[in-house]
């Protein structure tokens, strides 16, 4: 499977999978979506973050 907006840079942040190159790693996410975070929330705590990111996000999760 590909992934479009999940980026994994050893210099960034130890080489975890973030979101576009975003420091906010795609763990994060999927955490917070899981522990019941409205998309809107999350979208409103983290607003350089789109809805495609989450949607993706889970999916790498997943």
């Amino acid at each position: 499977m590909k992934f479009s907006r999940i980026t994994v840079n050893p210099k960034q942040m130890g080489g975890v999978p973030c979101n576009r190159g975003l420091r906010i790693p795609v763990a994060t996410v999927a955490v917070l979506a899981s522990e019941g975070m409205s998309n809107e929330k999350i979208l409103k705590a983290y607003p350089d973050l789109e809805p495609e990111d989450i949607r993706e996000a889970l999916k790498y999760a997943g």
